[in-house]
């Protein structure tokens, strides 16, 4: 009979938007197979917690939580540097691009529990530019995934580098983790900053620079 639910719960078609103008509709896609199976885990967790998994209130939760870590973690299923390939142009610019304020939202590896913030990006052309856009979803595809923020910061970094062979490429990532203000030391005010460097901005004054237009406001 639970099963019987659990696929009932997972065809009823669930949409993020949808908008009269245009006929816009975002709908959100899951592999249903893997769903069903976190969702039996889970709800042994559930029991084991001590919860009654047939009241009201949480027999649909199983199938819920295993489709929210499915959309959480879709990172594994994107290939970064793909993502900047798609959108490659060669371009005589030789100057900073930085595309600031990315939001990044991310789940610890060591409790499973978010770290969310902003990232900071910085490359230097050498021929090659890519659509600003590809530089958040690189950000997005690494983030979404199970993660530490230092290794993050490296992923975007390398896969930047490695795939448009820029002068330079900075990368610096500020985030709250929800394991120390949630749990453990509980300091609610904490703010983790990470950062990687490559080629131009391994110099003192490109770094400083990118420091600066960073932390201005040029609104």
């Amino acid at each position: 009979m639970y099963v019987g639910l659990l696929k009932y719960f997972l065809n009823m078609k669930f949409s993020l938007h949808n908008k009269d103008n245009g006929g816009y509709r975002k709908v959100e896609v899951y592999n249903e197979e893997n769903i069903l199976k976190m969702a039996e885990h889970y709800r042994e967790i559930l029991k084991l917690l001590g919860e009654d998994t047939e009241r009201e209130g949480l027999i649909q939760s199983p199938v819920r939580i295993s489709k929210a870590i499915q959309f959480l973690t879709q990172g594994y299923n994107m290939d970064p540097e793909e993502i900047l390939k798609s959108a490659m142009f060669k371009e005589d610019y030789r100057q900073m691009v930085i595309v600031k304020d990315i939001e990044i939202y991310s789940l610890c590896e060591h409790h499973l529990l978010p770290f969310f913030g902003k990232a900071y990006v910085a490359y230097i052309p050498n021929g090659y530019i890519t659509g600003l856009s590809k530089i958040a979803r690189v950000v997005e595809a690494y983030s979404r995934r199970l993660q530490v923020q230092e290794r993050l910061t490296t992923q975007i970094k390398e896969c930047i580098q490695n795939t448009l062979n820029p002068l330079g490429v900075a990368v610096v990532i500020e985030a709250k983790h929800m394991c120390m203000s949630m749990r453990g030391i509980e300091k609610q005010n904490s703010v983790t900053t990470t950062s990687d460097f490559t080629g131009a901005f391994q110099k003192e004054a490109t770094r400083q620079e990118f420091i600066r237009l960073i932390s201005s406001d040029l609104s």
